[in-house]
């Protein structure tokens, strides 16, 4: 089960898309709207951040960061073909699925992230969760909202 609404958000630092290093404290200050999901390329993991790269400007003011297990390179590709220049994903990948498992949504039984986000306010205090099957999607207007109030 995904961690609970009112708790602070795990720091974590991993490889971010283009190979640099990522931490999410370094985000304090600012909302941040964290997708877990299971691989790249995937048809629903696709699916899902199409609009938000077609999107900005519902996001505007907070950051958008995507975790899976997928390596940097295989990310960087996806984020181009996306054309998500304004999110950040990263890698997850050694050792494999630590933040996923941080976050209490990694699926051992596949050896993937789960589908999950999380919405954190500028104290990193997780204000939102929406934990959803794997082929599913999330409950993108009410995560939006929720990011709203943050902005607010």
């Amino acid at each position: 089960m995904a961690l609970a609404i009112g708790t602070e958000a795990p720091d974590f630092t991993l490889t971010d898309d283009s190979g640099e290093k990522f931490t999410l404290s370094s985000l304090r200050g600012t909302p941040v709207h964290l997708n877990f999901f299971p691989a790249a390329f995937s048809p629903v993991c696709t699916d899902w951040f199409t609009p938000i790269a077609n999107d900005p400007g519902a996001f505007e003011g907070a950051r958008v960061v995507g975790v899976s297990v997928d390596g940097h390179g295989s990310l960087n590709a996806w984020k181009a073909q996306l054309g998500a220049d304004d999110v950040t994903f990263c890698a997850d990948f050694h050792p494999k699925g630590e933040v996923a498992r941080l976050y209490d949504v990694y699926i051992d039984d596949f050896g993937v992230a789960g589908r999950c986000t999380y919405v954190i306010d500028a104290n990193g205090v997780i204000v939102d969760v929406d934990q959803v099957h794997p082929l599913k999607q999330p409950d993108a207007e009410r995560l939006i909202a929720s990011l709203a109030a943050c902005r607010a």
